[in-house]
């Protein structure tokens, strides 16, 4: 974690700071929205989802829940949200819930049939709402045309130059050393500013890249009064990974000196990188519902997002020790059950547990299962890995008891270097520090040693009937019956008609069909045009 973040979260915790707070929505009758509350743990939060999923209504919900300032720019309902000849809206509801200073408050907008009551009653707060994802080149803009003539002149005394502290943030976000920076203003046009930048020399909007004019124009609208809450859609819009990283640690920045509280949606593994887990939320869609998870990580997000053809079952683990303890228990029990599976981490646990919900309302596009740790408590739809603790506790202590076994060889190090690193790594008070310890004494890469420890644990500690307890459920959710007879699931041997009359025949022998063909694709991630296999869930 990044020391802006971290700043961040210390400060947080301290629960010093944002006197003015949102800490849940709900959003009900509205694009799909059933009114499940969306809670927000952390000053910054990002939203991620599929196209079509929710994520912008969850900002124009949040922006339309305040009424501006004297002067500020004036935000509702029914402007985030307009009746259409195309689109009606009745019996929606959009409630919010948090602090004004150490009083809570609650308040809410409703539209039950022509007209959205409830406007005047909202908390005043500044609220500065940002689409990223539409803003358009300078010269696709309307009237921007003639300002590009050669002949327009500039008048420099109206020209609006950023400060010292913005343009020193915009160079390092950028990774450049720009020495001016201003919002420039032709006697073509009196209200229409174009953006100049000096690096070297002058260079206007017309000629930046599309990060510069996003990071120009976003920095120019974060100059904020303290307290504001900043919603940003699609933050991380024409900007390359090493830049999203710095202007999240910059939004950070920004939060904490002047207690500002961010909202944003991303479709970026690097936005979610820098944030903690509880600042990470995705939409989960199900049949006729959604809802937003939090704690779950960049990896379980983006494999939600892929395009890539799924495999045949998503297995489901809290962590990378939980997936290679796993795998190397699917390796020696069912390795052919292996092959159709992909093994996503999903982090925190109470996102393992809102999945085990979803696997046990049958609520899955496509079969899934779900382990949680040892030491997490069984719930709804959640199998748990074997050991009953923590899977580094469950594997070292094991090991340590057969005196670590062949794990030297498999190392390819002396057993009393593998015994002593081993051992001395085990005195660390937190238990997700003894893989990297041991690595480090060994010189070994902390995923290769890890592997090795759970092959060699699988090999001679595992009871078989605690294998089975995790292959058996991964053979079952597949439905694989003939596996072991060599024939493809998707080509069963044939059906032998019962004989009329005589003595019974010996069936014909089993196809030589090839073990795994190529299957037919599985339908995507909420793609309701297709109906998930028969056994799904």
């Amino acid at each position: 974690m990044h020391d802006s973040i971290r700043l961040l979260e210390k400060k947080w915790v301290s629960n010093v700071g944002w006197p003015q707070r949102l800490e849940s929505i709900e959003i009900a009758g509205i694009r799909g929205w059933t009114g499940k509350p969306i809670p927000f743990q952390f000053p910054i939060v990002a939203i991620c989802g599929e196209n079509g999923s929710g994520k912008s209504t969850i900002l124009q919900a949040a922006a339309a829940s305040f009424r501006a300032p004297k002067g500020g720019a004036k935000i509702t309902a029914g402007i985030m949200f307009p009746e259409t000849r195309w689109d009606s809206i009745e019996n929606a509801r959009i409630g919010v819930s948090g602090h004004f200073g150490p009083k809570p408050f609650t308040s809410s907008v409703r539209k039950l049939t022509e007209r959205w009551r409830g406007n005047p009653e909202r908390p005043e707060r500044n609220v500065e709402y940002i689409d990223l994802s539409r803003i358009q080149p300078l010269a696709a803009r309307v009237g921007y045309s003639r300002i590009a003539k050669p002949g327009v002149q500039e008048k420099e005394e109206a020209a609006e130059k950023f400060d010292d502290d913005t343009l020193k943030r915009l160079s390092g976000i950028m990774g450049r050393p720009y020495s001016a920076m201003k919002l420039a203003l032709t006697d073509a046009d009196k209200k229409r500013r174009v953006p100049v930048l000096t690096l070297g020399k002058s260079m206007s909007g017309f000629h930046f890249g599309a990060g510069e004019l996003t990071m120009a124009e976003l920095l120019h609208k974060l100059n904020l009064p303290k307290y504001t809450l900043l919603l940003i859609d699609e933050v991380e819009t024409s900007l390359h990974p090493r830049v999203q990283r710095r202007l999240m640690r910059d939004l950070a920045d920004i939060c904490r000196q002047r207690d500002i509280q961010v909202i944003l949606t991303t479709h970026s593994p690097f936005i979610l990188e820098e944030l903690p887990p509880q600042a990470r939320g995705y939409i989960l869609q199900t049949a006729g519902d959604r809802e937003v998870i939090f704690g779950v990580s960049p990896e379980f997000a983006m494999t939600k997002m892929d395009e890539e053809p799924h495999p045949e079952c998503d297995l489901y683990v809290e962590d990378d020790e939980a997936a290679i303890m796993l795998n190397e228990i699917l390796a020696q029990g069912a390795r052919q059950e292996r092959e159709h599976c992909r093994i996503v981490r999903y982090g925190a646990a109470s996102v393992g547990r809102a999945l085990g919900e979803m696997v046990d309302g049958r609520r899955f596009p496509q079969r899934a299962l779900v382990f949680v740790d040892g030491d997490q408590p069984v719930s709804a739809g959640c199998l748990q890995l074997p050991g009953g603790d923590a899977p580094e506790r469950v594997v070292f202590n094991a090991l340590a008891v057969k005196n670590w076994g062949e794990l030297p060889k498999r190392c390819n190090r002396e057993t009393t270097d593998v015994i002593d690193a081993c051992t001395k790594a085990m005195t660390a008070a937190d238990h997700h520090e003894w893989i990297r310890a041991a690595a480090r004494t060994l010189a070994l890469g902390t995923d290769v040693l890890w592997s090795m420890m759970c092959s060699e644990w699988v090999s001679s500690c595992l009871a078989k009937a605690d294998s089975e307890k995790v292959t058996k459920p991964v053979s079952d959710r597949l439905n694989l019956p003939y596996l072991s007879r060599g024939v493809s699931i998707l080509q069963k041997p044939p059906v032998v008609p019962a004989p009329v009359a005589g003595p019974p025949k010996a069936p014909p022998p089993v196809p030589d069909l090839p073990l795994f063909p190529q299957a037919a694709p599985m339908p995507q991630h909420g793609d309701s045009s297709q109906k998930p296999p028969e056994g799904a869930g």
